[in-house]
């Protein structure tokens, strides 16, 4: 089952941690790629110094967080690879989003290779990073805005995983934030090899 706008339309920090275990699927003309959400973030603006949309900073690249809630937020960074978000929260028109830092290759494996451009059956590092997962799925900023409610993008219902095996950590690379830096607002599926950073 595809999850539904109000799965999205709640705390932030309870969807970042709920969204772990559940599985992003992408429909392509290439064929379909699934993987498990192993690790994500959660971005609360605009008091977050560490969101993109900080202080209420509402500009072409962060306005769908403006938005209605359970929508892509993917944008560029480096000026060559991408990131992916679920806009998310209670209150609409309050920014936030939570970054998908980690997948689990479940399905369309051989076209994430072909995609990454690694050697045959090589999953080691395939989707173990923001980037690399965007790679691995063929999400670009094309897919900004889009609807993760329906196809083509969307994330799909699982089995919830158990506190007990949830990691709480600070975010990464956001070592300008102030006081931000050390939220623990990062969450990982503990021993899971996929995750970025353990």
């Amino acid at each position: 089952m595809i999850l539904p706008r109000r799965f999205y339309e709640r705390d932030t920090l309870v969807v970042a941690r709920e969204l772990l275990g559940k599985l992003l699927v992408h429909e392509t003309a290439e064929g379909t790629t699934v993987g498990k959400i192993v690790e994500a973030e959660a971005y609360i603006g605009p008091e977050d110094k560490a969101s993109h949309a900080y202080n209420n900073r509402r500009t072409s690249r962060t306005e769908v967080q403006f938005g209605p809630k359970g929508h892509a937020y993917v944008y560029q960074i480096y000026g060559m690879y991408y990131c992916f978000d679920a806009t998310s929260g209670p209150i609409l028109g309050k920014p936030e989003a939570v970054l998908i830092r980690a997948l689990e290759p479940k399905d369309g494996i051989a076209l994430m290779i072909k995609r990454r451009g690694l050697a045959n059956n090589q999953t080691a590092n395939l989707t173990n990073g923001p980037s690399r997962l965007c790679m691995a799925m063929g999400i670009t900023k094309k897919l900004n805005g889009t609807d993760l409610c329906r196809p083509p993008l969307y994330i799909e219902d699982c089995k919830p995983v158990g506190e007990e095996d949830i990691v709480k950590t600070k975010r990464v690379n956001v070592e300008y934030a102030g006081r931000w830096t050390r939220v623990p607002w990062r969450f990982f599926i503990k021993d899971n090899k996929f995750v970025s950073k353990p």
